[in-house]
Order: C-alpha cells, then sequence, then structure tokens
C-alpha cells in the first residue's frame, strides 16, 4: 500500500529537481539549470525524500553530498526521464507536433570535426529537431550521461571507476599534433623532432590540454620523448577558438588533438610539426548509459556518429595533413 501510494505521488519534478542536483551536487547550479529558484528546487526535492521515506542528499556548507540511497536511486531517476522522452520524441515525430529536441554531450576538440558531417546526416531522417550540443570535459561530460541530463556522449574512456553503468564503444583513434602559424619560424625549420627543445627554448608560447586529460599524458609524453626540458610556463586551456587564436595571433606552439584542427591545416592556416607523434593516439567512442535505451530520435544521431566515424577510421592512411595552401581565417567554435 504504500508503495503504491508512492508511486502515485511520486511527479516529473520530482525527479527532475533530484538529477538536476545529483548531477551539479547543489541547489544553485540545478536550479540554473533547471531555470527555476533555488527555494523551488530545494522544496521539491524535500516533498521527494518525504514521498519515498529515505534522505537523498547531505546538505552543507560545500553543497549537497549524494547518499548511499540516493546513488541507488539516479539510475531509476534518470530511466524514468528517459523513457518519458522516448515518448514524447515518438509522438513528436508521428503527430507532426513540436520539434523534439535531443541533448547530447561532446569534448570541445573532437566537435570541430564531428558535428558538421553528423549533422548533415541527421537532418535528412529528422529535419525538425532541437539538438542542444553541450561541450565539456571528459570528466564533466560523464557526469551529466549518469545524471540523465544528456542522451550519450562522445568522449574518452576514462578510468574503470568513473565507467561505471555506463558503456564505451570505440569510434576511432584521435592522435595529437603540435601545431604552429603558417609562416612561423619554426613552420619552415622544424625538420626533426631535435627541434622541439630548441623551440621550447626560445620562448614561443606553449599551449597545453588541462591537467588530467589524457591529451595532456600524451602531450607530457612527447615533451618527454623529445629530450624537453622541464616548461617555465605555459597557457592551459580547452577551449579550441582560444588555442586556435593563441597559434595564429601569439606565435604559439598548440597541443592539441589532430580532428580539432584539420580544416586548418587542410587550408594551410596552421602547420603540424614534424614530431614523434606514435604512441599519442586515444580512442575517442560513443558513450552511453547500461540501463536505458536510446530514443527514436538518439538512435538516428548515433547511426550517422558512426557513419562518419567509420569514414574517419578509412582515411587513417592518407598522407599527413599540415601542407601549407592559402592563409583562411575561418572560425572553429567549442560547441
Amino acid at each position: 500500500m504504500q508503495r503504491r501510494l508512492a508511486d502515485g505521488r511520486v511527479k516529473f519534478r520530482h525527479l527532475q529537481c533530484f538529477l538536476a542536483v545529483a548531477q551539479f551536487g547543489g541547489v544553485q547550479k540545478a536550479a540554473e539549470s533547471l531555470s527555476i529558484t533555488q527555494p523551488a528546487v530545494s522544496k521539491t526535492v524535500a516533498e521527494l525524500e518525504e514521498i519515498l521515506g529515505v534522505k537523498l542528499f547531505e546538505r552543507g556548507r560545500h553543497g549537497a553530498a549524494i547518499t548511499r540511497e540516493g546513488q541507488l536511486f539516479v539510475p531509476h531517476a534518470s530511466a524514468c526521464v528517459s523513457a518519458l522522452r522516448q515518448g514524447v520524441d515518438l509522438l513528436t515525430r508521428e503527430g507532426g507536433g513540436a520539434p523534439a529536441s535531443l541533448e547530447i554531450g561532446m569534448l570541445p576538440t573532437i566537435a570541430p570535426a564531428l558535428v558538421p558531417p553528423v549533422l548533415a546526416r541527421f537532418a535528412k531522417d529528422w529535419p525538425q529537431v532541437v539538438v542542444r550540443l553541450v561541450t565539456s570535459s571528459n570528466a564533466e561530460l560523464l557526469e551529466r550521461l549518469k545524471a540523465g541530463t544528456i542522451e550519450f556522449a562522445i568522449g574518452r574512456l576514462a578510468d574503470p571507476e568513473k565507467m561505471i553503468g555506463l558503456n564505451f564503444e570505440q569510434l576511432f583513434n584521435e592522435p595529437l599534433a603540435v601545431v604552429v602559424r603558417a609562416g612561423h619560424p619554426l613552420a619552415a625549420s622544424a625538420a626533426s623532432p631535435a627541434a622541439l627543445p630548441a623551440a621550447l627554448s626560445e620562448h614561443f608560447p606553449v599551449v597545453l590540454p588541462p591537467f588530467g586529460t589524457l591529451i595532456r599524458q600524451s602531450a607530457e609524453s612527447l615533451l618527454t620523448m623529445s629530450g624537453a626540458a622541464p616548461l617555465a610556463s605555459f597557457v592551459e586551456v580547452l577551449s579550441v577558438s582560444v588555442g586556435r587564436a593563441l597559434a595564429l595571433e601569439n606565435d604559439a606552439l598548440w597541443f592539441v588533438p589532430l580532428s580539432a584542427v584539420e580544416r586548418d591545416l587542410d587550408d594551410g592556416a596552421l602547420v603540424r610539426l614534424p614530431l614523434p607523434y606514435a604512441g599519442t593516439e586515444e580512442p575517442v567512442g560513443l558513450i552511453r548509459r547500461t540501463d536505458s535505451e536510446p530514443t527514436p530520435v538518439a538512435r538516428t544521431l548515433i547511426e550517422a556518429v558512426r557513419a562518419v566515424a567509420r569514414q574517419r577510421m578509412a582515411a587513417q592512411d592518407a598522407p599527413p595533413r599540415g601542407k601549407p595552401k592559402r592563409r583562411a581565417k575561418r572560425d572553429l567554435s567549442d560547441g
């Protein structure tokens, strides 16, 4: 009897607020993400705790820490929200009503190369869909996926404890690139891996991925293999547009995943330095929850991602990129 009563009283707004607080670890950011007030979020979560008869969060000065009971409830709450979205999207397409929506996540260094061809394929089957793309760090994407605020993510394989409840399907390998602007002093003189230590000693700015990311580990390995001394200073940034600006305008050496600069290498705006990149490849894959099925809209987008990934894999043996052609002024976007 008590279980029936709880089932009937739990509403969609309860699950939304609960998942948002679980994702962001606090009421304030949860309220901002839902575009409602903090008191409304607190009240809704308190109602859910009363209905379920358990404490879902431990409130403190540093936010709201999810309890063991809350962790147990997350996948089920997420599955309910996902199931409802599937039903709405299905009826939307069949009934020709308002546009369906789809929330996905992707690394900002992957998005510039992957998003245009994927959405071009996707739009052929779903011309009236609002696609909300979240570009963020891999850790943030995994948290959003576990909280159910995105359908799937395109990212990198994390440590086993961070992948609990998630499935990783490898799509392609992503190598590292060290690039400079066309006309940079190193573009003509850097003819061998031995040129990197000398380049760094000339005090050109260096742009690295954030500490803790897999691509940063590859960058540090490359520096070590090249015999470069520890860097005295560098810029640490994940943003593609900022890294590109520093390379084009400040003569920076930019350590970046190759896909983020493909167009600029093809256009000749940037040049890839000839360094020993073997072993810097990191797998990029489709990451999904193991306890939920994708919506019809998401399934179509996933198939588009797989198709584009197959094309990328087939092109891996193509000639190296980076031969200067012409200076381009196109800007890349983080999302």
